[in-house]
């Protein structure tokens, strides 16, 4: 698993899908990930410091895990099935068990903004995705 990070957000308002960019974190490679432009502008908003008066959908899923007692481990990007990225979120209960809940990237990444949970590809993935690659 190598961690990446979150280092670009791209929105045209004139189109229906956006993009973002994930950097792994000790290394070049790079790879963007088209999504929605209402997780965009949920990721937007949380990484600029806009809080708004009521929770977002993303706020809400944070806000329902810890009303579980369960904690945000770790994003793991998995797996790319004919250009689309797939995402497993690994959760904590308060029991110490640990579950993976199949997420979109895009909704992932959006709730790694606001726990502050890290990011992970798989080396596979990134190889596939990667736009940017050292040598």
């Amino acid at each position: 698993m190598i961690p990446v990070e979150l280092t670009k957000i791209i929105i045209d308002e004139k189109r229906q899908d956006q993009i973002i960019v994930l950097k792994e974190k000790k290394g070049q490679r790079q790879f963007p990930i088209v999504i929605g432009i209402l997780e965009a502008s949920s990721i937007k908003m949380k990484v600029s410091g806009i809080e708004p008066p009521r929770p977002l959908t993303h706020d809400l899923l944070l806000n329902v895990v810890k009303g579980l007692e369960a904690q945000c481990e770790k994003l793991i990007i998995d797996k790319m099935v004919s250009n689309t990225f797939h995402a497993k979120l690994q959760l904590k209960t308060k029991d110490g068990e640990e579950k993976l809940i199949d997420a979109r990237p895009s909704d992932g990444v959006a709730l790694a903004v606001r726990s502050g949970m890290p990011i992970f590809v798989t080396e596979e993935v990134l190889n596939k995705a990667a736009i940017f690659k050292t040598n």
